[in-house]
């Protein structure tokens, strides 16, 4: 099968720090291509990939000082894919909805993965505008706000299970990983981490957009006991970081579309303590790979109880349910089903229309 694969700009493919729509595109180019199809990567030029790279920007935009306002270079990048329509049999986008416009009377031969949060009060009037253009959400949870949108499926996000090896949580502290923002729950970890006496280790990032927050809530808190903010980290020092923590740390306050770190935890046999929001309960199997808390009291209580889960069980779970092979046949299974319903649309209408010019 041809295919396109549409990213955003932002980061390259992959990540060189942090950058999970990035990554999950990356890791499904990769599996497509070993997988025998022909790929072609629209991405930033810094990327990697065994694919055919096309790039309409030298290097991932929130790396480059020169980049002031990113939406010209996406809409550069979308008028690139539409001249080269015709060369794919099916277009994958990954960047948000920017493209359905340019892309509605080709709808057959697209398919939209929606990477973030849905329950925004601008979404419905863009999707009900669109409803021809075909969907995928990354968990069950993450279409609740749209129940009614075109949705043909959900598709968990999958790894490569050579990325990481389990590690020995040998390391006395807790993980915390991803963004300082207030929907990322920090500041709620930091409090687990002191109620349980145990180190809490820090990798984030802290975007242009969170730095009062950062500067307001979080930057004290890290200079206090037990904390060590490490910041960015990228794959080369994610595996040791996550293998050797007693456990991930996720006290999320927003519905979760996935959350790509729970199955990078469990890839390296690391359990995972996450609030009830979103996906969580869905990508967590309770007493196996991690414990779902709705109080910090009760991630409290968990922090003990995940020392005494199997790590190599852990590591097992994941490659039963979070494999990059995994993800990359459910698509190609969206794929061809998008292709057939819109073979059978075409046969539809061409039957009604030359009806009506019989009855004419």
């Amino acid at each position: 099968m041809r295919i396109a694969q549409v990213s955003p700009l932002h980061e390259s493919c992959p990540p060189q720090l942090y950058g999970g729509t990035e990554r999950v595109v990356s890791y499904l180019t990769e599996e497509l291509v070993r997988q025998g199809h022909e790929v072609t990567l629209f991405a930033s030029g810094d990327s990697v990939t065994n694919a055919t790279l096309r790039a309409p920007c030298d290097r991932a935009l929130r790396l480059d000082p020169r980049c002031k306002d990113p939406l010209p270079h996406h809409l550069v990048m979308l008028n690139r894919v539409a001249r080269s329509a015709e060369a794919f049999d099916i277009i994958h986008f990954h960047a948000d909805f920017l493209h359905f416009p340019l892309f509605a009377r080709l709808w057959g031969k697209t398919v939209t993965t929606a990477h973030g949060r849905l329950d925004l009060p601008d979404l419905p009037p863009l999707f009900r505008e669109f409803p021809m253009m075909p969907l995928v959400s990354i968990s069950d949870a993450q279409r609740a706000p749209l129940p009614w949108a075109s949705w043909h499926g959900t598709v968990h996000h999958g790894l490569p299970t050579d990325l990481y090896l389990p590690g020995r949580g040998d390391g006395g502290y807790l993980a915390f990983i991803g963004r300082i923002s207030p929907e990322k729950g920090v500041e709620k970890a930091i409090k687990i981490a002191r109620r349980v006496g145990i180190p809490l280790k820090i990798a984030a990032k802290v975007d242009k957009a969170d730095l009062d927050y950062y500067n307001d809530k979080i930057k004290r808190l890290l200079k206090g006991p037990g904390v060590e903010f490490i910041g960015e980290i990228g794959d080369r020092d994610k595996g040791e970081f996550l293998g050797r923590a007693m456990a991930l740390l996720f006290p999320i306050d927003w519905p979760e579309p996935f959350g790509l770190v729970m199955i990078e935890a469990m890839a390296n046999g690391t359990p995972v303590i996450a609030f009830r929001r979103g996906s969580v309960p869905k990508i967590i199997d309770e007493g196996v790979t991690g414990f779902v808390a709705d109080s910090i009291d009760e991630a409290v209580a968990a922090v003990p109880r995940a020392a005494t889960l199997d790590r190599i069980g852990i590591r097992h779970r994941f490659e039963e349910r979070f494999s990059v092979e995994r993800m990359a046949r459910d698509y190609v299974e969206l794929y061809n089903d998008v292709r057939c319903r819109s073979s059978i649309d075409a046969v539809v209408l061409s039957t009604r229309a030359a009806s009506q010019r019989d009855a004419a």
